[in-house]
């Protein structure tokens, strides 16, 4: 049988956020991925019941300029070799009641994270990271938010923006972070994270910064249409295969610090000889304390 490629799981990942015409494209790509090679658009707007313009922005959607681009990118998949690929598959849409023993487990939270990594890295443009680490070396201060599980990200993100001097500020509590939204100032960088996009703390917190003129509003949620990623300035998208009722977030976790250690990597590196005086003395500060 056929593995299963990364577009069909980004398909499956986005399907609940697309309007009743894309799901009917996106059904009639599911069923035989290899029929878009076959037949033109117009055919496959009509086999699937619907308009052209569903397929592009189904295509869009998934982070492709238009069905040629998403074309391109399901042949490499499908002629790059899949291995294992559906026995992959089949843990990764298993749901946390579903598993048979410890040996479930651990392939489950292998594979699904292997899989969130691998779909997030594709998911990212180049020219949107460089706008940001740009932003973000330039920022008067550097503003985080999140709550939850995203919480978790935003203060990975504080402890490295620390560590290289930026100005920068996080907490936890939810209304000290509509606090310093309310204090933002131009030239600041906000950048919020929600998974969902859907966060009413974050939105919030959102409304509150975005009066600002000449702010700089940076969003990191899933692939798909949500309030956060439609109002930012620049949007960085993550793809998690988990499903509704996973007892918290897993994957997603993962694939936000992925784009926090993108974004740190990339800035220490344009910033190299301003940031590696700051990494020495945040190293040499905490060397006392490490058993030898």
């Amino acid at each position: 049988m056929q593995a299963v490629t990364n577009i069909e799981i980004r398909v499956r990942n986005i399907y609940n956020d697309l309007s009743n015409s894309e799901k009917k494209a996106a059904d009639y790509f599911l069923a035989d991925v290899e029929r878009i090679f076959h037949q033109p658009i117009a055919q496959l707007a009509e086999s699937a019941g619907v308009s052209q313009v569903a397929w592009v922005r189904l295509a869009k959607a998934l982070g492709f300029d238009g069905l040629k681009g998403m074309k391109r990118s399901l042949f490499s998949e499908l002629n790059s070799g899949g291995g294992d690929d559906e026995e992959k598959s089949r843990y990764i849409f298993t749901d946390i009641k579903d598993y048979s023993g410890l040996s479930d487990v651990f392939m489950a939270i292998k594979n699904s994270s292997v899989q969130s990594i691998e779909d997030t890295v594709n998911l990212l443009n180049a020219d949107v990271v460089e706008a940001v680490v740009q932003r973000l070396i330039e920022a008067r201060s550097v503003k985080l938010f999140g709550v939850g599980a995203s919480a978790l990200v935003a203060e990975d993100f504080y402890n490295k923006l620390l560590r290289i001097g930026s100005n920068v500020c996080f907490s936890h509590d939810g209304h000290i972070q509509l606090t310093y939204a309310a204090n933002t100032r131009e030239g600041d960088v906000c950048f919020f994270i929600s998974h969902s996009g859907m966060t009413k703390e974050v939105n919030e917190a959102f409304d509150i910064a975005s009066k600002t003129a000449g702010a700089t509003m940076v969003s990191l949620t899933k692939l798909g249409k949500n309030p956060l990623a439609s109002r930012a300035d620049y949007e960085l998208y993550t793809s998690s295969p988990e499903i509704n009722h996973r007892s918290g977030a897993m994957s997603s976790r993962i694939s936000q610090l992925i784009v926090i250690d993108v974004l740190f990597t990339a800035l220490a590196n344009r910033n190299y000889d301003n940031v590696i005086h700051s990494l020495i003395l945040s190293s040499e500060s905490c060397r006392s304390y490490r058993k030898i």
